[in-house]
């Protein structure tokens, strides 16, 4: 057994040698001690028969083709935005449904039109990103702050439209501003 009055890292045990275990035996003439930076080694893509025909890429892009787990990355950042928004147009429709004192099939209907509405424009603010931002300008999105950041805007008005509509809403605030 080691000494006990070294420290731990100086301590070295010693194994005795064990039959059938040995050095494994080494490749690509290997030296210990020295690099083997520079030496060549064939390619993958040699070691194995190429295609007498080229596949055929369809979309006009020589940019590699990335994972679907990277586009939906790319579409939740800038996700706050419509969420805030979405909540407002929530919170702006409830007062104007409760105040309403009826049926609320109608009022969530007209809910869910507007929320439909708000994924129609983020799609369409997407593809005018696309059209414009990646193949006119050149430019590559990381992210879609852009469309959400409208689709929040637009459900911030669809929000203001419903407290509009409500009756005692506007009579407050006709009672703040003084008209």
């Amino acid at each position: 057994m080691a000494d006990q009055t070294q420290p731990w890292a100086e301590r070295t045990v010693e194994v005795p040698p064990q039959p059938g275990v040995g050095v494994p035996t080494q490749r690509d003439a290997f030296r210990p001690g020295v690099a083997s930076v520079g030496q060549r080694r064939t390619p993958r893509t040699e070691q194995f028969p190429t295609l007498d025909q080229d596949p055929v890429d369809w979309s006009g892009s020589s940019a590699p083709r990335r994972p679907m787990s990277w586009h939906l990355a790319q579409l939740r950042r800038g996700g706050e935005w419509s969420a805030a928004g979405g909540l407002f147009a929530f919170v702006c429709w409830g007062i104007w449904a409760i105040s309403g004192r009826g049926n609320l099939a109608a009022p969530l209907l007209t809910f869910v039109l507007s929320l439909l509405t708000a994924v129609g424009l983020f799609a369409l603010a997407r593809l005018l990103g696309r059209l414009i931002w990646e193949r006119q300008l050149g430019r590559v999105r990381r992210t879609a702050r852009g469309a959400h950041l409208v689709t929040a805007l637009f459900l911030v008005g669809v929000g203001v439209a419903y407290l509009r509509q409500t009756e005692w809403v506007m009579t407050a605030w006709s009672w703040v501003t003084g008209r």
